[in-house]
């Protein structure tokens, strides 16, 4: 089982953005944190991240005939993307979103979610442990639907 981890504009600043919101840790402890979930699930997994939206199109749609799943923060992108809302439909790999903070208690316009239209389930608010939560549903998936 092959997944890719997609993280979107500003997680790279982890530990010096708002870390009140998002926690005091950096983007290496969270990919550190990320490939031990896979390891330990027996999960090969590739993690991505840019500030740019069309190289997490161009990423996305490399996923084809590659990956088998998708675990994907789109950050900013999450709320104004239909780009990346497309490219995950068109690939047409079970995806899983995952937030950081809870954006359902933050500003109204990041309620709305272009990429999590395309995604099978969607984890907000629990900070790296979401991380987990999702690769951990993907593989379940997976299994289930695939028979992985």
């Amino acid at each position: 089982m092959k997944i890719l981890i997609i993280n979107g504009p500003n997680l790279n600043l982890l530990g010096l953005r708002e870390p009140e919101i998002y926690g005091s840790e950096n983007y290496d402890a969270l990919c550190r944190f990320i490939e031990a979930v896979c390891k330990e699930q027996g999960i090969q997994c590739e993690i991505f991240q840019s500030n740019y939206e069309g190289a997490i199109v161009d990423e996305i749609q490399n996923t084809y005939g590659v990956f088998d799943g998708i675990v994907i923060n789109p950050a900013a992108y999450t709320h104004t993307s239909v780009a990346i809302l497309d490219a995950l439909k068109a690939v047409a790999l079970p995806a899983v979103e995952v937030h950081l903070s809870d954006v359902d208690g933050r500003e109204d316009f990041r309620k709305i979610s272009y990429a999590g239209m395309a995604c099978i389930k969607t984890f907000k608010g629990l900070g790296f442990e979401g991380y987990r939560r999702g690769i951990l549903y993907l593989k379940e998936y997976l299994q289930k639907e695939k028979g992985m």
